[in-house]
């Protein structure tokens, strides 16, 4: 059996207690900018809010706790899309693939876009537009690193390029992340996860946008080009931590992964500190079976959710389910993920549905292997 290392409990406790400093005052809400970092695009841990930060594994950890992509066995590829809000014309594309790499770890990239369709330009002398239209880009480029420090201990960290422009403005900046993963428990099956997301850079936007041709004091025949200056934003920096626990519910203990319990129940709870909105707290429910079918649900709570004094689209609930199969004992994985989040009115609630493909690793010869 698994027991709690002090050492790792000590490490755990002061990496939580580190990441607070930077959770930030409340004075600050609505202040942050490139939101988008708080966009989950992958349809299995939305089904849970994405508060699986505990459990998480493979390449959704990048959008999660990057530490769960230690857990990638082999590659992981993945694209994504979401449905934003339902009648908006807003939606999120993704594309992501995850690598191991012996024993050196686990290597990442993820490319998220998202579309807000075509918007009307107008100006002072065209307010009802008439004079073409423009379309947003915003583009999250990320790179991670994960590995395995032990059988318990599994650690990533990660950087993301973010770029928000429309025709004549742009903003650019970096955001780095990192987690923690620790398991333990005779069968591997209490989780606890700690990760601090979007500590980066100061963004500012800047381009012709900013500037106007205005007559000189002197002379009106004369044009002057003057530069607006804007102001500096931070981005939405945010602590998540959360456990759960997995109870197997039929009597097959086994080691081997064909003899798992046919039956799987995992329990988890989070909290999340946000620096510039609400903080979270929530739990879940999923319900495993075979690894085959997996459905599962929660709710999350922040302050004056579903009320008149809301500041969040979403009702607080979520639900989700995967189906994946295997083509042989040694083929690929084919998964595919769905989740819904409801929202409040008029709203129509956030669609995501991905699809997975996971190769296993090979495994190495036994000594009885190669005596035959």
């Amino acid at each position: 059996m698994k027991n709690f290392s002090p050492k790792a409990v000590l490490t755990l406790g002061a990496l939580g207690v580190s990441m607070f400093a930077f959770a930030g005052n409340k004075d600050r809400t609505g202040q942050a900018g490139a939101t988008e970092l708080l966009v989950n695009p992958w349809g299995q841990s939305t089904g849970l809010f994405g508060m699986n930060v505990s459990g998480v594994k493979g390449l959704e950890a990048m959008k999660c706790n990057i530490a769960g992509m230690a857990f990638t066995d082999n590659m992981e590829v993945g694209v994504s899309h979401t449905i934003y809000l339902s009648g908006s014309q807003v939606s999120v594309n993704n594309i992501g693939l995850s690598k191991k790499i012996g024993n050196i770890g686990a290597i990442g990239f993820n490319i998220m876009s998202m579309n807000f369709g075509s918007i009307t330009i107008t100006d002072d002398n065209n307010p009802e537009g008439g004079i073409g239209d423009y379309k947003p880009a915003f583009y999250n480029i990320e790179l991670g690193y994960a590995k395995d420090f032990s059988n318990s201990i599994h650690a990533g960290i990660g950087v993301t390029l973010v770029t928000e422009q429309i025709t004549n403005a742009k903003a650019t900046g970096a955001a780095f992340e990192a987690g923690v993963q620790y398991v333990t428990g005779e069968r591997n099956n209490f989780h606890f996860g700690v990760t601090l997301r979007n500590i980066g850079t100061n963004m500012r936007f800047s381009g012709p946008g900013f500037a106007i041709n205005g007559d000189a004091p002197e002379n009106a025949n004369y044009q002057l080009n003057r530069s607006i200056p804007s102001e500096k934003f931070e981005m939405p920096t945010y602590l998540s931590m959360g456990a759960s626990y997995d109870f197997f519910l039929d009597e097959n203990h086994t080691k081997s992964e064909k003899d798992m319990p046919k039956h799987r129940l995992s329990v988890l709870l989070n909290f999340t500190s946000n620096s510039f909105i609400n903080d979270y707290i929530g739990g879940g429910l999923e319900y495993s079976f075979r690894n085959m079918l997996m459905l599962r649900g929660g709710y999350r709570y922040e302050k004056a959710i579903g009320s008149d004094n809301s500041v969040t689209m979403y009702t607080g609930f979520c639900a989700g389910a995967t189906i994946q199969k295997g083509i042989g004992e040694k083929g690929p994985i084919f998964a595919l993920d769905y989740s819904y989040r409801p929202t409040a009115h008029p709203a129509n609630g956030v669609h995501t549905i991905s699809l997975r493909l996971m190769t296993r690793a090979k495994k190495e010869k036994s000594d009885d292997d190669s005596d035959k």
